[in-house]
């Protein structure tokens, strides 16, 4: 047994940590967490000092066994989980939960798995720090006391199954304003006016004018100045200018970055960027900081001068903006400079490039340039077109990384290219002029990166939180990433060529957005409800704030049971307030009265989702009830689409002796006959749809579900997902991908398809009782699964399926598999039991 056992969160970090220290050390992961609050009560003391009470997850049970045999087998106890307030409040969970001996327990730091780095971290070890574990049991109790007060209001008021979060609710709130911001914005009007011109020497450039016109009558009036008008060089000035590199990563902007130049998810980036910190390839990915340590300046200077030279190299430090940074205290680099890439995943292999390119590019010479503005006129007017031209004198660190622009940072400065050489009243042919009219833009919608960049500027959240914040919104469904249509909008362009002025209209797309951050009709009823009664929760400014309080705790400077107690003397009373006194809103607008009865007609959330009603229900006669479609909103269905709504389901006929009707669908319009469904095209109105227009979907629909082949005396099948074109077969579904051609696919393609398919689904399977019907099965992340008829259970990592016995699957089924619903009647004398329980064991516990 090994004198020493280290402890870290994840097994990547314990295998490559391990390559380091010699046999005298045990390395072993606690696999995150080992203890957190209950899920099925607060867990929290709300009144007394609010305590919070942790328990080990069922979960992580054997893992802590296993923990606590080797601490009390080894002699000294390294706890080496990361450096930031969810590593330290990890190795004070590890510490009281391993029961270990303060004479024999260490903590170790570092900000980079290196062999350096960890016997560094080993020779000065430090205690824990109690102000961080504080800071981190701040947050989790503030946003436990948050969601789990919030989310019963929500279910009462608004809609069953709602949650709240802290700063899960604000980053809906930037979404949902920025959507109404652009629902309402009215654009206005103005004519460009750009210009080609040609030099003495035959080179052609172009020119604008600085200023729009505002009306077309303006641009015309201006066009016919220049009929005939002779055009020379007025003014021309050039002048040095340079570009600097930007800093390294922190966690933000390494977010930001990565969704411009790869398209990464920020949680991709976090996942990538944690597996190479976990293999020594980076340093802690978690920081605010854009400091570089000497050692890793003196790297990348060594490795500019080996590729670039001396004249690339210009080693600097930067100074970090971010208040209250409190993570690792270097930016993201990597370990080794000497090492341009890595072997690993391709996306690692591409984020890792990136995160090099950055750093060395820091530490690399700003790039000159020369810019030049050149003025011209005309002899028929006064005013004067500008052209700009920049041309790269030295690439610098352009040489190797040139950082990425948001669409709102692209307004800013149109790209400059070169300019021909001119000079002072040189004389100019004018090729053309252009009047176009051009809109103004409302705000661009939030993409992920954006969004990460808005919320560090507020100041809300901290570098470990926006990757699950941002995940958090899309998977309740406040927030997705949509698809919007744009509508065809007229415009007219003016163009002076040839002593002629012509005009004519042209159409163009506007609004459609993909990929960006949109707003759910749910996200919207939520977020009213929570601005309007709990605004100052949602307030980006007390957020902030809340930001602050945490980091003046973990610097030793705030008490954060007071800051608990102070919060939650004002919070509490008012949810109990809303939660007794709010009236029941559900985003219920009234559109307009039934024409026929007088009803009131309006739109709300339902159970299932948006929709409109007519009637209410006081009414002796039950209201009538139509689903919105998937293009209309609460926010933006007008009276008249709703009226046509309440026309559907439309009886169109029969077919085969089956009633064939058309209606609208959670998931979008379509025709039905008996039990089969078929999908109506995109921007297809199912109020227009007649049953010669549904007897040619279903017979399209049953063209595409004819068997293709027959493979073992079974039919195939061929059609096209959500992730593709596929193929099934014995209720199978096969992915067809790229190598074959899809349209023409041979009987060979076909068999080699589902044998493909079928060797991978016996290589899944490690253990198959079929007389049991139970079988464990591998899963992602290296974990696997117990799958008994529709019960799955995922086994942990630690768990070796292997050698699983069927009497032991069958323990872990019993254990696992869900419980029959008691009566209502039981289950509330179960819940007041288990209160009641609760109470007394708490009780006892303070006493």
């Amino acid at each position: 047994m090994a004198k020493n056992l280290v402890i870290v969160e994840s097994p990547a970090k314990a295998k490559t940590i391990e390559k380091f220290l010699g046999k005298d050390y045990t390395v072993a992961s606690s696999f995150g967490h080992i203890a957190d609050l209950p899920t099925k009560e607060l867990g929290v003391d709300t009144e007394g000092d609010f305590t919070p009470k942790y328990i080990v997850s069922k979960d992580k049970r054997e893992v802590v066994k296993k923990l606590k045999n080797l601490a009390k087998n080894a002699e000294m106890v390294w706890l080496a989980s990361d450096e930031d307030r969810e590593g330290e409040a990890i190795a004070w969970h590890l510490a009281e939960e391993l029961d270990l001996d303060k004479s024999k327990t260490k903590r170790i730091v570092f900000h980079e798995i290196t062999k350096s780095a960890i016997l560094k971290a080993i020779e000065n070890p430090r205690d824990i720090n109690y102000n961080l574990v504080n800071a981190q049991q701040a947050r989790r109790v503030l946003d436990r006391l948050v969601g789990y007060e919030l989310s019963p209001v929500l279910w009462r008021k608004v809609k069953g199954g709602l949650s709240a979060g802290r700063v899960q609710s604000v980053s809906v709130r930037l979404i949902v304003e920025r959507e109404r911001e652009i629902q309402n914005f009215k654009p206005e009007a103005s004519f460009r006016i750009d210009a080609e011109f040609t030099n003495e020497e035959g080179k052609t450039f172009k020119a604008k004018l600085p200023k729009n016109f505002s009306t077309k009558t303006e641009a015309e009036q201006f066009l016919s100045e220049n009929l005939g008008a002779n055009f020379k060089v007025a003014d021309l000035t050039t002048k040095p200018a340079k570009k600097s590199p930007a800093p390294p990563f922190t966690t933000s902007t390494l977010q930001q970055e990565a969704a411009r130049k790869l398209y990464f998810s920020v949680s991709k980036t976090m996942t990538m960027a944690q597996r190479l910190y976990e293999a020594g390839h980076i340093t802690y990915m978690r920081t605010d900081s854009v400091n570089l340590s000497d050692d890793a300046r003196n790297g990348a200077k060594k490795e500019i001068l080996d590729a670039y030279g001396e004249k690339y190299s210009k080693t600097r430090q930067f100074k970090g903006k971010t208040k209250g940074a409190q993570e690792a205290h270097e930016a993201i680099r990597p370990t080794n400079f000497a090492a341009h890439t890595v072997r690993a995943d391709r996306d690692e292999e591409r984020l890792y490039e990136l995160i090099w390119k950055r750093a060395i590019a820091s530490q690399m010479s700003e790039a000159q340039l020369e810019r030049t503005n050149v003025k011209i006129e005309a002899d028929k007017h006064d005013k004067q077109f500008t052209a700009n031209g920049e041309v790269l004198k030295f690439d610098g660190f352009l040489k190797v990384y040139l950082e990425g622009r948001d669409e709102e940072d692209e307004d800013l400065q149109e790209q400059e290219g070169m300019l021909p050489a001119l000079k002072i009243n040189e004389r100019l042919q004018n090729n053309y002029i252009t009047a176009t009219e051009r809109f103004t833009r409302p705000p661009y919608r939030y993409t992920e990166a954006s969004l990460v960049k808005k919320l560090e500027e507020l100041g809300i959240g901290r570098p470990s939180t926006y990757a699950p914040t941002i995940s958090t919104i899309q998977n309740r469904n406040y927030i997705e990433k949509g698809s919007v249509e744009g509508i065809e909008r007229e415009y007219f362009q003016l163009t002076l060529k040839g002593e002629k002025i012509n005009e004519k209209k042209l159409t163009e797309t506007v609004g459609s957005d993909k990929g960006k951050l949109v707003p759910t009709d749910v996200g919207m009823v939520v977020n009213d409800f929570l601005v309007n009664h709990f605004s100052s929760i949602l307030d980006y400014n007390f957020t902030a704030k809340v930001e602050q309080d945490f980091d003046d705790i973990a610097e030793g400077n705030e008490e954060w049971t007071k800051m608990m107690k102070d919060f939650y003397s004002d919070f509490h009373p008012h949810v109990k307030d809303v939660a007794e006194n709010a009236d029941r809103e559900v985003g219920e607008r009234i559109l307009g009265k039934d024409p026929a009865t007088g009803k009131p007609v309006s739109v709300r959330l339902g159970k299932f989702g948006p929709m409109v009603q007519m009637g209410s229900v006081e009414d002796e006669e039950k209201p009538k009830f139509a689903s919105l479609s998937p293009d209309q909103t609460l926010d933006s269905v007008t009276f008249e689409e709703a009226m046509e709504l309440f026309k559907l389901p439309k009886e169109l006929g029969t077919y085969e002796g089956e009633t064939v009707e058309v209606n609208n669908g959670r998931f979008g319009p379509y025709v039905r006959y008996g039990k089969k469904f078929v999908s109506l095209e995109k921007g297809e109105d199912p109020i227009e749809v007649t049953m010669e227009r549904a007897l040619e979907l279903i017979k399209e629909k049953e063209k595409a579900d004819a068997p293709i082949y027959e493979y073992k005396e079974l039919p195939v099948q061929k059609g096209v997902g959500r992730f593709g074109p596929f193929l099934k077969w014995n209720d199978m579904f096969i992915n067809v991908n790229k190598k074959y051609d899809f349209d023409n696919l041979s009987a060979e393609d076909i068999e080699e398809l589902i044998e493909d398919k079928l060797k991978k689904e016996r290589e899944k399977v490690i253990h198959n009782w079929e007389d049991e019907g139970i079988r464990v099965e591998k899963a992602r992340w290296g974990r696997s699964n117990i799958i008994k008829g529709k019960t799955k259970i995922e086994l942990p990592k630690t768990v070796d399926a292997q050698k699983l016995s069927l009497e032991e699957v069958k323990e872990i089924l019993e254990k696992k598999a869900p419980k029959k619903k008691a009566s209502k009647k039981t289950a509330g004398k179960k819940k007041t039991t288990t209160k009641s329980a609760a109470r007394k064991k708490n009780t006892a516990k303070k006493s």
